[in-house]
Formats: structure tokens, sequence, C-alpha cells
């Protein structure tokens, strides 16, 4: 394994550091590096924190910034942050219009995300006489269709559709909406959106050192997580359009099953992290041109890499249905070290 690192255990602290650097003026490191944070928190709107393992870079720490997120907290690599760097972040983002929590569907991110708000309740309570005590509300994506169960989730897993509650989200929260509005406009757009990768390649943690899976030179693991986690099956390597047509076959068959018609979407083609762009633009092209077949109109389009699993090479499709409220929010002013537009 060769990658460029002075050891494991100090490769999240340096990257974190080298993050805030890099981007000084609109985020910073937050007390002992255990979370990023917007540099000026915002008085009066409603703090949206997200986090998760790092090596999905740029999700979370990436989207820091006006028009989405206030923090993140980054774990370890593809393990989960914990509660106490929740508590921090609160501290500092906190702009006295109450917390939204943005989960992927992973148990440990899940369950500490949950102790994390019960334990900021409970240092808030003596609060509550004054009517000033903190509210948190979590909204949880799972917009994988690949399987219902996995390595690390109870249902669903929440994978690059993370990415559109998060910016449909900080814009929505930058232009004033409530805490209860916002949990509500969340819970919709992740219940519109719908994704599916596939892994050409597994990835290394740099920890453990070797490949978290095995792949054989001509086959594909169809419906991977984004930790690598199994997905429907291995197959044998085939054409892009042949694995277009059957990452698009589960992703509208499942809208179909909940009743969504096709309509105005967003299309995002999201790299694993060792996909190139030519190979992520032809994805965009196929998947486009059968998705028109089947009555969609793409009206807002994103591709890169976005939401990955370190060096995998792969892809995922997503598919997120839009109606007027949700093309204002995604072409809002956004200004992130990974997505920047409107300003």
């Amino acid at each position: 394994m060769q990658k460029f690192l002075n050891s494991p255990e100090t490769l999240l602290a340096e990257s974190l550091a080298g993050l805030a650097g890099a981007h000084s003026d609109i985020l910073k490191l937050g007390s002992d590096g255990r979370y990023v944070c917007r540099r000026q928190p915002v008085t009066g709107k409603v703090a949206l924190i997200s986090g998760g393992g790092a090596g999905h870079e740029p999700l979370h720490a990436g989207f820091v910034g006006l028009g989405m997120l206030d923090a993140a907290c980054p774990g370890q690599v593809f393990t989960s942050p914990t509660p106490d760097q929740m508590l921090a972040a609160i501290a500092a983002v906190d702009g006295g219009a109450g917390v939204l929590f943005i989960v992927k569907n992973y148990a440990g991110d899940v369950m500490n995300f949950e102790m994390a708000a019960e334990m900021a309740s409970e240092m808030t309570s003596e609060m509550a006489a004054a009517g000033s005590e903190l509210e948190i509300l979590t909204v949880l994506t799972n917009d994988d269709v690949a399987v219902e169960e996995s390595t690390w989730s109870s249902g669903r897993r929440g994978v690059a559709g993370t990415l559109v509650v998060e910016k449909l989200l900080g814009a929505a929260a930058e232009q004033g909406m409530g805490l209860a509005d916002l949990k509500a406009l969340g819970d919709r757009t992740n219940s519109l959106t719908r994704t599916m990768g596939v892994a050409l390649s597994s990835c290394t943690v740099p920890a453990a050192g070797t490949p978290t899976f095995n792949l054989g030179e001509a086959e594909i693991e169809m419906g991977v997580g984004i930790h690598g986690e199994p997905g429907r099956r291995r197959q044998a390597f085939t054409s892009a359009d042949a694995i277009t047509d059957e990452l698009l076959h589960a992703i509208c068959d499942d809208l179909a099953a909940a009743g969504l018609e096709p309509g105005d979407i967003l299309l995002f083609i999201n790299g694993f992290g060792g996909t190139p762009l030519m190979e992520l633009h032809l994805l965009y092209n196929a998947a486009r041109h059968r998705l028109e077949q089947r009555g969609f109109r793409v009206q807002r389009s994103l591709v890169g890499s976005y939401v990955n699993s370190l060096e995998m090479a792969g892809a995922s499709i997503t598919v997120s249905l839009l109606d007027g409220q949700a093309l204002r929010l995604w072409d809002a002013p956004v200004h992130t070290a990974a997505l920047r537009w409107g300003c």
C-alpha cells in the first residue's frame, strides 16, 4: 500500500489542518481538531451539523460554508465520530434557532448523533425554565436502493443523496427557514432521492493496510456501499451502457414502487475517488439519455467525486425529483471548499 501519509494515526488530523488552512477564508478547525465549522457563526439561523467517518471527502467537511453546513464532525477513516465532537460543534455554531443533525443511516453514526442530542438536551435542561432550551432535530438519509440491510446499517444506507439533502437544507436555512420546516424538507428530499453504486475495485483503509474486499480482474460489485460493504451481487465486468442500465433499472423501479412518477430531476453522477472525470461524464451521458427515454426531465446536473470511498474505482448514480422549491434551493448561492456557485 502506497499512500501519502506520515502515519495512519495522524492522517485525519493533518488532513483537517490542511483543509482549514487552504480554505481559511470560509472555515476553521474547531477545538482539538474535533470538528470543522464556519469561520463566522450565524446568529438567528438554524445550525446544520453533519459528520461521519473520514475517507468520504469532500463529504462532509468540504460542504461547510455559506449555503450548506455550519459544522462537520469527522471520525477516523470509516469510523463514526463521537458524541463529544457533536457537542463541541453545537457549542461553536448554535445561533439560537435550534440545531438540525443530518445523519447517514449507519449504525454508529445514528447511535452517536442520538447520544449527542440526548447529552445536549440534558446539559441545557436547566435553561428550560427560561424558555431557551436547545432544540435538536435529525434528518436521516437512506437513499441507497441496493440493499435493505447492510453490514453497518439497519435499513437502507445513506450515500451520495446526502449531498442533495445538505445543499437544499443549507440554502433553506440560509433563507431563514425554521427548524421544524427544515426537518420536514429534509425528510421529503430524502424520500424523493434514490442512489445506487458499483465498484470496479476495492479501497484500502490506511490503518488496515490491505484492501477492504477483493475483486477478480473481470469482476465488479453491483450495489456496493461507500465503505466497501457488499452490494446486490458480484458479477462479470461489462460495458458502461450495461452497468448504467442495471443501476437505473434499480433506481427507477424503486421510485415507481413508491408511487413516484417521472418528472423534473437532478442527475448526480458521483465518483468513488479513483474514477476519472472522463468516465464519469460518459456515465452521465448514458444515464441522461436513458432517463429521458423513461420520461424524466433532467433540470440540474452534478458530476464529480463528492462522496468518496478513499481510492475506490467506481461510481454511483443519484436521481432526485425536483419541484420548484427544490430547484430554487439547489440554485441558491453556495460557498464551500467543494461546492461554489452563485456567489
